[in-house]
Formats: structure tokens, sequence, C-alpha cells
């Protein structure tokens, strides 16, 4: 098993290469990508006046969304590993158009808490299974929240529940350059909580209580373009960096190979319909029992 630290670097490294691929896709991971966080947000229920931790926010589409239900009297805080994410978000969503809400590169596995904190809730759409040490991270939500302040997460299931994330990967690797390395066994990466008890045992460790993880399925749907649809799953998949390293040819094979491996989702005229497997997370913050300091990274 890779050590943490080195994991950590990979995650960084990984994210410096896709961020061009989620920066480009932004509108349409907000519209398309909107289920994979729906459960949570509705479990959220965030309530004007609330400030609220939305941890891996990317190009900050769920921060609007939850500053939006804030209010002017509430605050929205978006934190995310990569620079040029954040840079997109702020610029997607300014400040003037959007009170309170706020945008900070953060490695959350490393900072003590988050500043603004605490918070009464925090959000998080499918982060928290890309964490190089879960149980570090799920602390630092924790101390960033106020006592009985609660958490509402969805992480992905297995990859039998979630065939379509195979497939943009096998359609478009032949013929590409050299992909990231795939995770292995716990290894952060999209089916790292396979296993609810081990989520749930992270979870506990990290001092939430009242945890909850419930199956939910839900489905993306795209427009029937084959070429868009294509482009954007490789694009913030792994084989994102090399897509666009890429000639042209070879990327146009790119799409073509995974368009017809999403075939069996397609229904001609209508569009995609791309079956997705989700734990819904929830979790109460018990009160903190002891300190633990760490190096605040944050811009």
């Amino acid at each position: 098993m890779t050590d943490t630290a080195s994991l950590r670097a990979r995650s960084a490294a990984f994210w410096a290469g896709a961020a061009a691929g989620w920066i480009r896709h932004a509108d349409r991971q907000d519209e398309t990508g909107r289920p994979l966080g729906a459960a949570a947000m509705d479990r959220l229920a965030a309530r004007p006046a609330e400030r609220i931790l939305d941890v891996g926010c990317g190009c900050g589409g769920t921060t609007a969304e939850i500053a939006a239900a804030v209010g002017q009297t509430g605050a929205a805080i978006g934190v995310d590993i990569d620079e040029a994410m954040v840079t997109a978000a702020r610029r997607r969503f300014p400040t003037d158009g959007h009170p309170g809400i706020q945008f900070h590169v953060a490695d959350i596995e490393t900072l003590d808490v988050v500043p603004g904190a605490p918070f009464d809730a925090a959000f998080s759409r499918m982060t928290l299974m890309l964490l190089a040490d879960p149980v570090a991270g799920c602390r630092t939500i924790r101390r960033s929240l106020r006592p009985g302040g609660r958490l509402a997460a969805t992480v992905f299931r297995d990859g039998g529940v979630n065939p379509w994330l195979s497939a943009a990967m096998l359609g478009a690797a032949p013929h590409l350059g050299p992909l990231p390395p795939l995770p292995v066994g716990d290894e952060p990466g999209p089916f790292a909580f396979a296993d609810p008890a081990r989520l749930a045992r992270i979870l506990t460790t990290a001092g939430f209580t009242s945890v909850t993880i419930t199956p939910r399925d839900v489905a993306l749907e795209t427009p029937d373009d084959a070429d868009a649809v294509a482009e954007w799953l490789i694009e913030v998949g792994p084989a994102g960096a090399a897509y666009r390293a890429a000639p042209p040819a070879d990327q146009a094979s790119a799409r073509a190979g995974v368009a017809r491996l999403l075939g069996r989702f397609r229904e001609p005229g209508a569009g995609y319909r791309l079956p997705t497997g989700l734990w819904l997370v929830a979790a109460n913050a018990g009160t903190p029992t002891h300190h633990e300091p760490r190096e605040d990274k944050i811009q």
C-alpha cells in the first residue's frame, strides 16, 4: 500500500492535470452532474443565515447553490485543493453577485480548522472518497463544525452500479498516452468507499456521531450528442490530461471509443441516461475532546 504522503502528492498532481477539463466543462458539470449531490443537498436543508462549508467545491457550482439557500445573512465557504479550480470558482461566482460566498485553496487533510469556522453544517459532493487520509480530512471537517453541526455528503458506491465510469476510461485509454496510476484497494479513488462499513468507521473515528449511510440510485441525463458526452466524461476523468495532450486524430479516436462503450446507455433522439449508485452520508459533529494542531495550507 502506498504511503499517505505519496498518495497526497499523487492526488495533487492528478488535479493539477485534470483541472483544465473541469474548468472547461464547469457549466455542464453543474447541470448534468447535479444528481450526484442532490440527495445530500436535500439532506443538508440549508436555512437562511446559516454558515455552511462546501468541501471539494471544484468550480463553485454547489457553493453557489448553498449561498442562494442561506441568503445575504448567511455564508457559503467553498474549499478545494486545486488552485486553478478555485480561481475559476471566484470568477464564475464573484462576491458582488453572491453575498456571503467565499472560496479558498485548502488541503482539508492538513488544516486545523477551515477559516470562518465554526460552521452550522458541511456539504460534500463526491470528494470524501478522494482523500489520501480520510480520517484526517473528516476530523478537520468535524473540528470546523459547531457542536452538533451536521454533515451531508455523497460518494460513489462500487463500480458495478456505476458502469459508465469504467466505460469512459476504457474506451479512451487505447488511443492516448500513459494515464495516471489507477487506485488499488482502499487508495483514494471513485470506489474507495464501496464498503459502507469502512466509511462508517472513518467518520466515527473522526468524531462524528449519528452516522447514517444510505444507498441512492440516480441517473445523469445528457443530450443525444455522442461526441460532446464522450469528451466531457474523458476530460473530467483520469484520461483527461492525456487526452488534451494527444493530437486531434487520437482525440477523435478516444471520443469514438468512449461513445461505443456508452451506446448501451443511449436512447436515440432522447440522449444518454447514465445509471449511478451513490451512498448518501449524514452525520453530526460530536463535542471535540481534544485539539490536534495541523499545518495550515490555505489561500
